[in-house]
């Protein structure tokens, strides 16, 4: 199981490296979010749950789409970043905005990236010969604890993002200025 982790983390990190290079450096479409509003919890928790089962499909589809929404969840996760930087956001700003439910989100999305890649990774070690059979009991236990692991964590974070974060980012942001 670690190694199905790790992998999901390098793709997802893979995504992020490819953002922060590759995108240009121009601040069209800066938004100030002091003045933004957060949608509420229900478009947070849609949203979320509607990735964390697309990159969980990636069981049926032989890791396809867990490697695509991974590394397409990175570059979403790296290009903000890079748009907050360059849109001239500090780098306090940009953790404020980022820590309170990304300490669950992007666990959640990671986890998923594991369960999608762990009925593909025990078949392929049945055809190789390293396994007796292509599934057994745990292995269907743990996909899905994996799988209802990055389901409630995602929820979590969509919850911290829609009621939280924004007034944690503004307290402390507010506070900072002080000093």
């Amino acid at each position: 199981m670690k190694k199905l982790v790790a992998f999901s983390l390098a793709m997802f990190g893979f995504g992020v490296i490819i953002s922060l290079c590759l995108l240009p450096q121009n601040s069209y479409g800066c938004l100030n979010y002091q003045k933004f509003e957060t949608p509420g919890s229900i478009f947070f928790v849609r949203n979320n749950i509607y990735t964390i089962f697309l990159i969980l499909s990636g069981s049926l589809l032989f890791g396809t789409t867990s490697f695509v929404n991974l590394v397409y969840n990175g570059m979403s996760f790296g290009a903000a970043v890079k748009w907050s930087l360059v849109c001239g956001m500090s780098i306090n700003e940009i953790l404020f905005l980022t820590l309170p439910h990304g300490i669950f989100e992007i666990p959640a999305i990671i986890i998923a990236g594991a369960a999608g890649f762990k009925i593909p990774c025990e078949i392929i070690r049945y055809l190789t010969g390293k396994k007796e059979q292509p599934l057994t009991k745990e292995d269907i236990k743990e996909y899905f604890m994996l799988a209802l692991i990055s389901i409630i964590l995602i929820v979590i974070a969509a919850w911290v993002e829609a009621n939280i974060t924004l007034k944690i980012a503004k307290a402390m942001l507010n506070s900072t200025k002080g000093i």
